[in-house]
């Protein structure tokens, strides 16, 4: 598994600070309780230079899963957007993945939150392909996970907080157990969610099906920009609720987030998916994704952010 590359900047309430500056108290309420919000954005390299992808879009989820737990974040949307671009700027990375955080300090020892102080960090550290770089080409093998999501109207799933992410290791640990590279996870009603941490697509007669925002998926950045790609090239796109069998006989299935990017997958449970290798509507939405992100074609809907 990748560790993390230390950079030596990071971004702290307004002010850059030495990485190892970076600490947070063992009794802070995210240490304790999970209640941190953060988001996952990737930096590419570009011929000119850094570029931040869907930068804007990331920051506001941000502010709405803070909002959604009443977590009051002193700073404009327009403030982290130009930090996150200097931050990626003053460390000096072509490449990288940003992680902005926003953590319940040290100050109250109950589950209420109440008291404890609200903290903001950006950082970044270079990171390459989340499943390998074999992955993006090959595929991966995956399992359905016998760890369901959340019901709705338990947490809410749409939120990008920390807590949330207890059940996607569950799955991804399951799964790597199992011989697997990556889980995925039924809803309570037993139809497809999302994996570990990526939403699930797959391709049936040249039409891609996806889940729904049912309650109890993230709503991926990712995601959203394959539909929209998708819809670019004349390719139907459904949002329908999956039972697990369809992907078995689906033509094509891939992963979609900002760590997996667009990572097919070649088996589900040990059945092979339609021919075995990265079918032809994945690689042109593949393609065209991670040529958007590279500069290397244009971005005609002006997701890239320039830092330098």
């Amino acid at each position: 598994m990748s560790r993390i590359t230390e950079t030596q900047w990071i971004w702290r309430d307004g002010h850059f600070i030495p990485w190892a500056d970076a600490t947070i108290h063992v009794l802070s309420h995210s240490v304790q309780f999970g209640s941190s919000a953060f988001e996952g954005i990737r930096a590419y390299s570009t011929p000119k230079g850094p570029a931040i992808f869907r930068l804007r879009e990331h920051l506001e989820r941000l502010l709405h899963s803070c909002k959604i737990y009443r977590m009051d974040v002193p700073y404009t949307l327009d403030e982290l957007f130009e930090a996150s671009r200097e931050v990626v700027a003053r460390n000096g990375v072509e490449s990288c993945y940003l992680r902005p955080m926003v953590v319940r300090g040290y100050g109250t020892a109950g589950m209420v939150p109440i008291g404890a102080p609200v903290e903001t960090y950006l950082p970044c550290w270079p990171w390459g392909a989340y499943l390998g770089d074999e992955a993006l080409d090959a595929g991966v093998d995956a399992c359905i996970s016998s760890w369901q999501r959340v019901q709705p109207n338990t947490i809410p799933a749409m939120a990008k907080i920390a807590g949330n992410y207890l059940s996607g290791q569950l799955i991804k640990m399951e799964a790597i157990a199992n011989g697997y590279a990556e889980g995925i996870a039924l809803s309570p009603s037993g139809v497809v969610s999302e994996g570990s941490g990526q939403n699930v697509f797959m391709v049936s007669k040249g039409t891609i099906i996806t889940t729904p925002l049912d309650g109890s998926i993230l709503g991926g950045i990712t995601r959203h920009t394959i539909m929209q790609l998708a819809a670019d090239a004349g390719i139907p796109v459904r949002e329908l609720h999956i039972p697990r069998e369809m992907l078995y006989m689906a033509d094509e299935v891939f992963f979609t987030g900002t760590a997996a990017e667009l990572t097919p997958v070649r088996s589900i449970d040990r059945i092979t998916i339609g021919a075995g290798r990265v079918g032809p509507i994945t690689k042109q939405l593949q393609t065209e994704y991670l040529g958007i992100a590279k500069g290397q074609l244009e971005d005609r809907h002006g997701w890239l952010t320039h830092c330098r």
